[in-house]
C-alpha cells in the first residue's frame, strides 16, 4: 500500500498531513510512504527528517496522485485534481462536505474513497481520530494567548507596592472544546473567568476549571446525540444576547466558540453589545470561517471599533501552532490507519456497515454513500 502526501493548496495553511513521527510507524507496518518535497516546511519539519522515518521525497505530485492507494491532506483538495486519483483510492482530509457539492460528486465520479475528518464519529472508540476535537483544543488555546497580546493589560491579578492590579475579565461563550481549552488556559495565565453555554450539562466542567459558569434561562435546550448544541429558535437567541450583554460589557476580552456543523454560526455578540464595549478590550470570533459569532468581524482581519474593542476574526488559529497542530492531527491520521489496517491483507479494511466508517466515508464505489449527502 502507497499513501501520499502532498503539499497543501492553501497558501495560508502551515500544517502538513503526517509528520515524521508518524511516517516512521506506517513504514514499520510495511506502508510506503511518500511526501510531496517542501510539504512539511511550514510546520517546521525538514524533508531529511522524513527521509530518515522511511519517507520517498517526490516531486511529481501528478504521478503521484495517480499512484497513492491513500492520499492523506489537511484541507479539502482542488476539484481538478480529483481526476488525477485512481479509482478504488482512499483520500482523507477535512472536506466541508455540506458545502462542498462539486468535490463530492468529483469524488464519486472518479471512483475514490472519500473520509471527511469533519464527519468522524464524536464516540469513545473514535476519539483517537476526532480531528475536529484536537484542533479546536488548540485553537482555544491559542485564541487566549493572541487575545492577551492584543489586550492592553496584564490578565493576572499583582499585589505591588504601587498598589493592587485587579485580575482582567475573561468571557468565553461556548463550552466545547476549544472552549474549555480556552477556560483553561485564562485561569493559568491568571484572568477572572466566566463562561455561558445553551446546554446546562457543562456547568460543572466549567465549575472544576475554576471559572464561573452564567446561567441564562433559555428554556428547553439540550445537545444532540454527537454533543453538539441544538440551535436556537429566534426567541432564545434574544434572550441569550440580553443576558450576555451586560457581561460582555464588563470583560477585557470576550471569546466565541459557538459553531453549528454544516451551516452557518449563529451571531451571537450584536452590533449593540460589541459598542457597550470597553475600548481596549478584545474579542476573538473562533466561528469566523463559517459566517462568524460576532457582528463586524472579517475573516482574517482584525477590526478595531472606533473607541471600542478591537474584533480577531483570524480564521483556523491553530495553524499559528503548526507545530503541534500538525503532530495532533497526524496522530488521528496514523490511528484512522492502524485501526482499520487488515495486517494479513495489506490493505485497510473499507466495511462500511463499521460505525466509524459509516459515519465518515461520504463517497465510495462511483456513488455517494452517507446518508447525508445522497
Amino acid at each position: 500500500m502507497r499513501v501520499f502526501i502532498p503539499s497543501e493548496s492553501l497558501s495560508s495553511e502551515t500544517r502538513v498531513a503526517l509528520v515524521p513521527e508518524s511516517v516512521q510507524k506506517l513504514t514499520a507496518m510495511g506502508i510506503s510512504v511518500s511526501i510531496e518535497r517542501g510539504a512539511g516546511l511550514n510546520s517546521y519539519f525538514l524533508d531529511k527528517d522524513y527521509e530518515k522515518a522511511g519517507a520517498e521525497i517526490v516531486e511529481d505530485r501528478k504521478e503521484e496522485l495517480t499512484q497513492a492507494d491513500l492520499v492523506a491532506r489537511v484541507r479539502k483538495p482542488p476539484v481538478e485534481e480529483v481526476p488525477f486519483l485512481k479509482s478504488g483510492a482512499m483520500h482523507i482530509s477535512f472536506l466541508d462536505p455540506f458545502n462542498e457539492r462539486d468535490l463530492i460528486n468529483a469524488f464519486a465520479g472518479a471512483g475514490v474513497t472519500a473520509v471527511s475528518m469533519e464527519m468522524i464519529p464524536r464516540t469513545t472508540l473514535a476519539q483517537k481520530m476526532d480531528a475536529l476535537s484536537s484542533q479546536a483544543n488548540l485553537a482555544g488555546y491559542f485564541a487566549v494567548v493572541k487575545a492577551s497580546e492584543r489586550l492592553n493589560r496584564i490578565l493576572p491579578m499583582m499585589m505591588t507596592p504601587a498598589g493592587t492590579i485587579s485580575p482582567s475579565r475573561v468571557f468565553v461563550i461556548g463550552v466545547g472544546v476549544a472552549g474549555l481549552q480556552a477556560i483553561a488556559t485564562a485561569k493559568r495565565l491568571g484572568a477572572r473567568v466566566e463562561a455561558f453555554d445553551t446546554r446546562p450539562v457543562v456547568e460543572e466542567q466549567v465549575r472544576s476549571l475554576g471559572a464561573k459558569f452564567v446561567k441564562i434561562d433559555l428554556g428547553d435546550t439540550g445537545q444532540t446525540d454527537q454533543g453538539y448544541a441544538k440551535e436556537l429558535t429566534p426567541d432564545q437567541i434574544k434572550m441569550q444576547q440580553e443576558g450576555m450583554a451586560k457581561i460582555c460589557a464588563q470583560s477585557d476580552i470576550v471569546i466565541t466558540t459557538a459553531k453549528l456543523f454544516g451551516r452557518l454560526a449563529p451571531k451571537i455578540v450584536t452590533e449593540a453589545m460589541v459598542s457597550r464595549m470597553k475600548f481596549g478590550s478584545v474579542i476573538v470570533d473562533l466561528a469566523v470561517e463559517s459566517g462568524g459569532n460576532v457582528a463586524g468581524s472579517k475573516l482574517d482581519e482584525e477590526v478595531q471599533i472606533k473607541d471600542g474593542p478591537r474584533i480577531i476574526g483570524i480564521g483556523a488559529l491553530e495553524d499559528r501552532v503548526a507545530v503541534h497542530a500538525s503532530q495532533m492531527y497526524s496522530a488521528n491520521i496514523f490511528n484512522f490507519i492502524e485501526h482499520f489496517w487488515n495486517e494479513e491483507l495489506k490493505k485497510i479494511n473499507q466495511d462500511l456497515e463499521d460505525e466509524i466508517l459509516g459515519g465518515c466515508v461520504i463517497t465510495d464505489g462511483g456513488s455517494i454513500v452517507h446518508e447525508r449527502f445522497k
